[in-house]
């Protein structure tokens, strides 16, 4: 269980329909609504020159989420532009800006938002809910730590962790009680039936990439290389679509990467059609604990992804302390368990000969320049200190 596995996808498909969700004209919907809420800031991209350096690399860009809406993640991108849309839609509109999305309330009467996280996704959801004059509720599974449940309630949703149920079965009762309670499931994966909410919870994600793009376009720089973690896959599937449609002859070689707990991606890599992963799902990368594929996000990574990697939780934690204590004149990045993996990753294959064949493979060497995206910061700012210490 210590030894970081990894595959090449030998599986292409040049028919893929989840691609279409991520259209560069898609996902500047996305990003012009995002840019209408007061709370909007571009988060930074930092160039790790000295530890680039060091590991024999080109470049190394981190796209660093902490900085995202006051939040410490991405996630906010996604929740906020499917509530957004499907209060455009209830309201007869392609789509709507802030303020006008302030005024659904009292158009609509107040909507009851549903949806299960291990942390950073709930809590988007529930400040989206807040702002625009909704409620959310919120389940989080066993194992969850109080810290990130009650981020959650901080932003004015019902939020409990419920005992004995491991991330997957969390989205069935979020599911079950909106179903209930005639309000609206907002998760960030699929099932028949349910692929519209996901769909845009994915085109949100994709403002991440978009400004990362805008950003290195005036560095004069685009990456070789992406490495990007997943838990369902739908910021993995975000990401690389979003590369995949921007630049469809010049797309980067991406790795995905999980946890050893939960790689239900790379285990559906190995057999060629999805599988899942039960049990505990027990990792430090709480937001990455998931054993059940988004479909959709599969059908885009299964068809565009070059390689699948599933890693111990030593190599995130390798991560959060690299980002920690800086090389050189590089800047520091606070990243938590679930940000880190992929620099985690990279440091070990560059450094680690036993993974000399997986280097190669990558063609990674001193041209290369490799895109992270550190998903959140400290978001358990206990269990930071612990890892990286003061």
């Amino acid at each position: 269980m210590d030894n970081i596995k990894w595959l090449k996808n030998k599986k292409t498909n040049t028919n893929c329909r989840a691609l279409r969700l991520m259209e560069t004209n898609e996902v500047k919907k996305a990003h012009a609504l995002h840019k209408s809420f007061s709370e909007y800031n571009e988060t930074p991209l930092v160039s790790l020159d000295s530890l680039a350096s060091e590991l024999g690399l080109g470049k190394i860009f981190v796209k660093d989420e902490s900085k995202r809406f006051g939040l410490n993640a991405f996630k906010v991108l996604g929740g906020s532009y499917a509530i957004a849309k499907f209060l455009a839609q209830k309201m007869g509109k392609e789509s709507l800006t802030f303020g006008e999305l302030m005024e659904s309330k009292d158009k609509l009467g107040e909507i009851s938002f549903y949806t299960a996280t291990d942390g950073n996704h709930g809590r988007g959801v529930a400040w989206a809910a807040r702002v625009l004059g909704h409620k959310a509720y919120v389940y989080m599974p066993d194992g969850a730590t109080v810290s990130r449940r009650d981020n959650i309630r901080a932003e004015g949703a019902v939020c409990e962790i419920i005992e004995g149920a491991n991330y997957d079965e969390c989205v069935r009762l979020a599911a079950a009680e909106a179903e209930k309670s005639d309000g609206v499931i907002v998760q960030d994966t699929a099932w028949d039936g349910y692929e519209e909410i996901p769909g845009h919870i994915m085109q949100g994600y994709g403002t991440m990439a978009l400004e990362a793009v805008m950003q290195l376009e005036e560095l004069g720089e685009f990456p070789t290389h992406i490495f990007i973690q997943a838990g369902v896959g739908s910021l993995a599937a975000a990401v690389l679509g979003f590369f995949k449609n921007y630049a469809p002859n010049n797309c980067p070689i991406t790795v995905i990467v999980e946890p050893h707990a939960a790689d239900c991606l790379y285990k559906s890599a190995q057999s060629g059609k999805i599988e899942f992963v039960t049990g505990s799902l027990d990792t430090i990368m709480a937001g990455l604990s998931c054993g059940e594929p988004n479909p959709v996000a599969w059908e885009l990574l299964s068809a565009h992804a070059a390689f699948f990697s599933s890693c111990p939780d030593s190599v995130a934690t390798k991560g959060m302390r690299m980002f920690a204590s800086p090389l050189g004149n590089d800047e520091k990045v606070v990243s938590g368990e679930s940000g880190a993996v992929g620099l985690g990753l990279l440091a070990q294959i560059m450094r680690d000969n036993g993974l000399k064949e997986f280097r190669e493979a990558l063609g990674l060497d001193s041209r290369s320049r490799v895109l992270l995206f550190s998903s959140e910061g400290a978001t358990d700012a206990g269990r930071y200190l612990e890892i990286v210490g003061g």
